[in-house]
Order: C-alpha cells, then structure tokens, then sequence
C-alpha cells in the first residue's frame, strides 16, 4: 500500500411491457398505501418512522436491488437532473421494463435475479453441481427475460428432466437456453434431499427437522416429510460408483421407504389430501397443487422471499419445523397474506410486487436512525443496512471501475467455471450471507479489498480512464472530488467532505502527483462502508 494511501485512508475512516404495467397502476399504488397503513398500525407510541431517502439514496437503493449494482455516473446524473414529480416510479418502470433498446437496463433486471435464484437454489451444493452452475443461470436468465411467470418459473424449474430434454408435461414459452440440472444435482437427485429445499424454497416450510423422527413440539411429523419427499421419486436412478446397484422390487407409484425402516408411505400434500396421479411422473402432480392460486403456502413464501431481498429480512419467518409457524409482529402476518392474494391475483408476476414494494413509503425511507425505536429492522420504520451479495459487490465495482470481462469465455472453461477469471476470484473470497442485516467483512474480505491486484489494477491512472481523463481535466479540484463521489457513491460529496478532499490532493506532497492523489481518493472511496452496504 503506498503512502498517499494510508495518508488517503486516515482520511476516510419476472416481464410486463408498458401497457400492462399502466393497467395495474392503480392495484400498485393502492396496495402500497396498505403495505404503509399495516405496518404503522402495528408501531405503537414508541416508533417514530425515518424521514424518506433523498433522491441520491433511493436511486442507489434502486439500482441495486433491481439492476444488482451500482448506478453508472451517467444514469446517476440523468436521476439527479430528473425534476419529473414521479420520476421514482418513472425509473423504476425504466428498469423492470429492460427495454432492448436501453443500453443501461435491456439485461440487468434477468441477469441480477438470475444471480438471485441461482444463489438460493445453491444455498447446498457440490463440485458436480458447481460444474453446472454457468447452465442453470443461463437457464434462469433466459426464463425471466422470456417474462415467465413465478409459478411457471417452478414448474418448469421441479418437473423437468434433470439432464436435456423435455420435462415432464409441462409447455414451455419460447426456445430454452442452459439447464436446471445443476439444482437436482446439489440435491443429489435424491427425494428427501429434494424434500427439505423445495419446501424450503417454495413452500415456506422448513421440513428437515423432521426427516429422521417427530420433534417432541413440531407441527410437521417424520411421516409428513416423507410422505412429501416420495413426490421426487419419479427422478431417474444415479449410479454412484463403485455403489451395489439396488435390486429391490420397486414400490408403488409415489411410495416410498422411510430411512431406517421397513415401512412405506404414500405422497400426501402438506396440507394433508391426496394425489390424484395424471400421466407423466409423480413431480407433475405436486407442482399442479404447489403452484395453485388457492394454495396456503406457496404465493405466501414467494412474498416472503421477495420482501426480504428489498428489506433485507422477511415479513415473518418460515413454518418452522418446532411448530412456531410464521412469527410475526403485529399486523405482518395479515400483511403477508394481503401481498400474497394480490401476488396470485395477477399471475404471479414478480414485477408486480417489484412495483408494489418500491412505491411504498417504507421502502423509500432512509436508513439513517433517527428515533430509537426505528431500531427493530422487523418494524420497518426505517430501510434497514443489507449487505452487498458478492454479485452485487463485483458488478457495482466493476461499473464504478470501468471493468468488463472480455467474453463469456472469461467466466467458463466449457461448461465449468473459470477460477481464474477476475469473477470468480472474487466471488470464492466472498461467500453470500444468509442473514443480509447481519453483514460482516472478515479480515482476509477486507485486505482484499484493500491489497488485491484486481482493485489495484482498477485504481490506477494508468488504467482507469475516468482517473486520467480528471487528472488531465484544467478545471478546480472540487469538481473533480465530486465527480469521484458520483462515480463511487452515486451522490455528490457534503461540504465538509469536499473540503476534506481537496485538502488533501492540493497539498504539497499530493499535487507534486495529483493523478496518483485522486486515485487515493478513489480507493478510499470504494473502501469505505458506504460504497460496500446496500443502505
């Protein structure tokens, strides 16, 4: 680390086009207005709610929780000049809409949920399952630039053949690129494995518990768990090698041996009917009750999951398999059931609830305390701090730094990932957080921030061209510090920053190499907590 660093561092401590989103404008603005009267209802005398984010705030919100990164200096200069009253809701559309024809937005709304939703149907994995990674992305993305909707998503997601070829009964909306094999995989094709993650996934219900025998107070029994795991019998065998093959008669159709036993149950829905079995195999069956409007679980969890990817933690937490069931604060529970009815309502859109959420106050708040009881994050009276995924982290500094990979083939050797693009390095030193409030930077994250050949690269004038092109620039330093904020933080700096920075490159020392000091600057900058939480 050079000097003027460590002097610079004491220095700073799923697709709706236009017509069809006007039509709903009305559902949007009314249920965000009761997204709003719920939770003040449940506040009480002691909760004062945080005044709303100002324009700079909200727009770096925005884009990373829709584009998965950063705002470019430009889009975040076009926001700022933007004196359009509802220019909120304006470039929100902008985004979702993910035109082809804009440059910014026509691929960040599928490229960053398909980041999400591999990220979450990976939460367990192997190496085997790793392999397959690039294909099950590539396979989300195109679904939701297609504009499928969620329930489809599934659908087609649990009822395909896990390896190519057609699924299972299920028609699917245009040419299909990638596989979802990976997800199977990370299950290891085996149902109870399957069991516990799509009822995590997609029903809300944590099942595991359950597997090997009742918990003395739960809900759910082992006898449940697998009476839903023998849904997934239906997958075709994996040999394993150097594994007997197994010469058992085969059971019934959607029966199955509970582990450890001689004794065989039958598919039951969680919510205790039966089957009736169509053509085709057992999975077929189950996704038609799991993706119905009228079921109790999965509009519900699909909510959950999408509140708590803009607020950073759920409305209420999953029915857990002690039997507490969705704990909530007063009033969450009948919100969540309220946004889940209006979810299903308009055929599973998650641009729908995109829209409802970031039209709500208290998605536009601030999240800088100003009342102690704005404290709770489960209270939402105030946007709670989330830390960056390592999507998130990587991209936004690539577009503060310029960076762009070359081509896909940086990223994938065939069809595994290349450890050693820039990407992928990354991504290995910065696992995802399962708890986003909880966010934390260990030692080793921070040095390399701090010391890696990547930032280095990236922060020098030699290769930096918006460092060379200020440097170069003949006009005050000031104008030059509050371009560096733009580019970094996507806001212009407070006087006492500004002051504080031009200080520093106008020294002595620093202007004898004023490149090299806005570099600092710069460095300083993407170090700090600012630039790496989502606030």
């Amino acid at each position: 680390m050079t000097i003027h660093r460590l002097l610079a561092a004491g220095l700073g401590a799923l697709s709706l086009a236009l017509a069809p989103a006007a039509r709903g404008a009305d559902d949007v603005a009314a249920l965000a207005a009761r997204i709003d009267q719920r939770l003040a209802a449940g506040w009480g005398k002691d909760v004062a709610p945080a005044p709303p984010a100002d324009a700079a705030e909200f727009f770096r919100r925005l884009s990373l929780d829709l584009a998965g990164r950063i705002p470019s200096v430009t889009e975040a200069r076009d926001f700022l000049d933007d004196d359009r009253p509802d220019k909120r809701r304006l470039w929100v559309e902008r985004i979702l809409r993910a035109d082809p024809d804009d440059e910014s937005y026509r691929d960040a709304y599928a490229n960053h949920f398909a980041n999400v939703w591999r990220a979450a149907l990976m939460a367990q994995t192997n190496q085997q399952a790793l392999n397959q990674q690039p294909a099950l992305e590539a396979w989300l993305r195109q679904r939701l630039r297609a504009g499928v909707g969620y329930d489809r998503l599934v659908r087609e997601l649990l009822v395909q053949q896990p390896a190519p070829g057609p699924g299972l009964g299920v028609p699917v909306v245009g040419p299909v690129e990638g596989s979802p094999t990976a997800f199977f995989q990370a299950n290891e094709f085996r149902p109870e494995n399957l069991a516990g993650s799509t009822a995590r996934l997609f029903l809300g219900v944590s099942l595991e518990c359950a597997q090997c025998h009742d918990h003395p107070f739960a809900t759910w029994t082992r006898d449940q768990f697998w009476e839903y795991a023998a849904f997934f019998t239906d997958l075709p065998a994996q040999r394993v090698p150097g594994q007997a093959v197994n010469r058992a008669a085969p059971l019934p159709r959607g029966s199955i041996k509970v582990m450890g036993t001689d004794k065989v149950v039958g598919a039951r829905f969680l919510d205790g009917t039966e089957p009736t079995w169509k053509d085709g195999g057992t999975r077929p069956t189950l996704v038609e009750w799991m993706t119905a409007p009228g079921n109790p679980f999965f509009a519900r969890a699909a909510v959950n999951r999408t509140w708590a990817h803009f607020f950073g933690v759920p409305l209420a937490e999953d029915h857990a398999a002690d039997g507490a069931g969705n704990e909530a604060p007063p009033g969450h529970a009948d919100l969540l059931d309220e946004l889940a009815k209006a979810f299903a309502a308009h055929e599973f859109d998650p641009k729908f609830l995109a829209r409802v959420i970031t039209a709500s106050r208290a998605y536009q708040r601030t999240s800088a305390v100003s009342h102690p009881g704005q404290r709770n994050p489960r209270l939402f009276a105030r946007m709670p701090l989330r830390g960056l995924s390592p999507e998130q982290l990587f991209d936004s500094l690539a577009v503060a730094t310029e960076y762009q990979e070359t081509a896909a083939a940086e990223r994938l050797i065939g069809e595994r990932v290349n450890p050693q693009s820039a990407r992928s390095q990354f991504l290995a030193k910065f696992p995802g957080q399962s708890q986003p409030t909880d966010y934390q930077t260990s030692i080793l994250q921070a040095l390399y921030l701090m010391n890696n050949e990547f930032i280095a690269d990236r922060t020098s004038p030699k290769r930096n061209r918006t460092l060379a092109t200020l440097a170069a620039q003949r006009t005050d330093t000031a104008r030059k510090i509050e371009s560096l904020f733009l580019v970094v933080l996507s806001r212009k700096p407070r006087p006492e920053e500004s002051e504080r920075f031009v200080k520093y490159v106008d020294s002595t020392a620093a202007a004898r190499d004023p490149a090299n000091a806005l570099a600092d600057v710069f460095w300083v900058l993407l170090n700090s907590p600012e630039f790496l939480l989502n606030h």
